[in-house]
This record gives structure tokens, sequence and C-alpha cells, in this order.
């Protein structure tokens, strides 16, 4: 059915393969439907490389009757960009805000910087619109393109991938910022798959994910509230 917008993420368990244990790439995405309501769409096990299995699962979903995205939501996975051109052209991408923030950290150069870099980050993050977000970002680069050069190069390139929630109707932007729909989901599976902590194959990986997401969807779908009003003031 209608999907408004589409949240999508990767982890990793180990599976055994042929004598050796390997690390196999549970994707899983969810969604914002039609009525505001939010629903677990699908989850796909493979150990295949990165794009292929990207690419694939979305065209999963699509053929199981996904239509509509106005927007995906995701980190930046390997293999998922190219993924997301050829099999969702033209839906607009946003880089999850969280990870952003957290990657940025690698750049600078001295500790007593951190904190004000992820409070500049921030400031960019939480202007009133694009126009304001992207006046921060050119004031805030050329601030440190002498004391913390990398990091000024890196936000350059990479925080703009942050602020296409921007052209999303503001009383949606908070939710649709960032992954952050799928990290309980992920902190539940780690729950669940952390008794097994190896599994013999990717069957059985993927039937506990399964059972896990199917008892989260549902409690998803039965909750009264919608977790967002898709029709916009």
């Amino acid at each position: 059915g209608r999907v408004e917008y589409l949240i999508i993420d990767a982890r990793y368990e180990k599976v055994r393969m042929a004598g050796s244990v390997v690390s196999c790439a549970v994707l899983v995405a969810t969604g914002v439907l039609a009525d505001g309501g939010r629903s677990v769409l699908g989850v796909s096990v493979s150990l295949s490389e990165a794009e292929v299995h990207w690419r694939e699962f979305l065209l999963s979903l699509k053929k199981r009757g996904m239509y509509g995205v106005n927007m995906v939501t995701s980190d930046d996975h390997s293999g998922l960009k190219a993924a997301l051109q050829s099999s969702l052209p033209g839906v607009p991408w946003q880089r999850c805000q969280t990870h952003l923030q957290r990657n940025a950290a690698a750049y600078v150069p001295k500790l007593d910087m951190r904190e004000g870099v992820a409070a500049d980050i921030r400031s960019i993050f939480n202007a009133p619109d694009r126009e304001e977000a992207d006046r921060l970002l050119g004031k805030i680069v050329e601030s440190y393109s002498k004391t913390a050069p990398r990091l000024a190069i890196w936000m350059e390139e990479n925080i703009p991938e942050g602020l296409t929630v921007f052209a999303m109707p503001k009383n949606h932007r908070l939710r649709l910022r960032t992954s952050n729909m799928i990290e309980r989901l992920n902190r539940e599976i780690k729950r669940r798959t952390r008794v097994s902590s190896l599994f013999p194959n990717e069957a059985s990986l993927l039937r506990l994910v399964s059972a896990v997401l199917m008892e989260v969807s549902e409690g998803w779908e039965s909750a009264d509230k919608a977790y967002l009003k898709v029709k916009a003031d």
C-alpha cells in the first residue's frame, strides 16, 4: 500500500557458513503509512554484496505493493545510495542526523573541540528552514577551515545529505530526520539474537528476526495514536 516515508537500516549478525563464521547483513524497512501509523514493511537476511542486497530488498518491497514514498531516511550504508537510485529513482534521501553527528567526531582534531563541533552541527539541523541551514553550514565550514581543515571538508561534503528533510512538512521533520525509529527495533533484535550469538544458517537468523519484527509491528499497528500527523497543518 501507500507508504509516505520509508526508514531503513542494516545490522550484522554472525552466521556459520561452510565451516567458518561470517558477518551476515540484516536489512529492515519500516514505514509511515498514509494514515500516519507506522509499520514494519520487511526484512531481508543475506551474505550477498551490499548494493545487490539493498537493491533486491527495495525491489521486493515495491513488488509487494509499496508506492508513493516521499522520502527515504537511513544511515549512509555501503551500496545503499546506488541501490536507491536504481530502485526508487527520484525519491529524496535523508541521511540520519544522529549518525552524521557521530561520524563528525572522527574528524575533530582535538578532544576539547568536540562539544563545540556537536553544538555547531545541531544548530544547522535545528535551523528553521533550508536556507538558514545552508547559510549556517557555510559560516561554520569557514570557521573550521584553518583550525580543523579535514572537518571543514567533511562537513561541506556530508552535512547537506542530512538536510533533505527541510523539503518535508515542518510537523513531520523531527521524526523523519533520523533513523531512530529503527533503533528501538535493533535493540529488541539484539536482545534476542544475543542469546543465540551464532546462527547455523541465514534461514534460522531470518526466522528469529522476523518473529521479533512481527511482534513489534503488531504493537505499533494496534496503538491508538498515529505516529505522524500525515495531513500537514
